[in-house]
């Protein structure tokens, strides 16, 4: 399931999006005024601001039959993005988080994000990050790659295709199949994993092709102190690297082109 190997960079990437989000305990002054000062020190690079109010559902407490429902305050989030419009940072009083469609390599993302989590410390001060994530979306577009009437089956590992894996079964056969789990890795960290074919909706259109998501949040959950962020991103960044590449076969391997880093 893992694949440890030289890492890469794809010619032919088919990443719809990387989310690194890291979560701390709650600041009350970023949710208490417009975060001014933030903006301010990232403004450069991020000059396009925007609030969303976000509803909270109602918190349900207590038991089957005696449940009662306390409701919870709505969540202000923040949102800086780049001129355009490939990175986008968004700020709530309980995390921080950067995300693009354009991702390349990791070195990239984390120079990106290393700015932004300076700027951030350097103005509210968390205490340290309770839940630190990195999550990339994969589409795999047989027609992107030449790779029309070629089944998933001889692209993705057996054991992330589940049933469609089985040799008596027919792809074009399946209405919907997903996959979902979520198990320990080394070095205290988790993947969340949610996988299988669908379609994609970009500004609400519907592509028509069938692609193979692969959708890798890998995360860690115990308290961090700041000077151990970078070392976790890198620990959650490798495994992130080899769940993909355990998850792909040869040939898929193969026509997304890759370039020895």
């Amino acid at each position: 399931m893992f694949y440890e190997t030289d890492r890469v960079v794809y010619a032919k990437p088919q990443l719809l999006e990387v989310i690194c989000q890291l979560r701390f305990p709650t600041i009350l002054s970023i949710s208490a005024k417009e975060p001014a000062e933030f903006q301010e020190l990232i403004r450069s690079d991020f000059p396009r601001y925007s609030r969303n109010i976000e509803k909270v559902p109602p918190k349900v407490i207590g038991q089957p039959g005696n449940m009662k429902f306390e409701e919870q305050p709505d969540v202000t989030n923040y949102q800086f993005v780049s001129g355009d419009g490939k990175w986008k940072v968004n700020l709530t009083n309980s995390f921080i988080a950067l995300a693009t469609p354009a991702y390349t390599k990791w070195e990239g993302f984390a120079a990106k994000l290393d700015e932004v989590l300076a700027q951030f410390i350097s103005v509210y001060k968390p205490a340290f990050f309770e839940r630190i994530g990195l999550r990339y979306i994969n589409a795999i577009s047989r027609s992107a790659l030449g790779l029309e009437g070629t089944p998933f089956a001889e692209l993705i590992e057996p054991g992330y295709l589940g049933l469609m894996a089985e040799e008596d079964v027919q792809e074009q056969s399946f209405v919907r199949i997903q996959q979902e789990g979520e198990m320990n890795l080394a070095g205290g960290c988790r993947l969340k994993l949610h996988c299988g074919p669908g379609v994609v909706k970009r500004n609400n259109v519907e592509d028509k092709e069938i692609k193979f998501i692969l959708d890798n949040d890998i995360f860690m959950m115990s308290k961090v102190e700041m000077k151990y962020t970078t070392a976790a991103l890198n620990t959650i960044h490798t495994h992130a690297d080899r769940v993909f590449r355990g998850a792909i076969t040869k040939e898929l391997h193969e026509a997304m082109e890759p370039q020895l880093l």
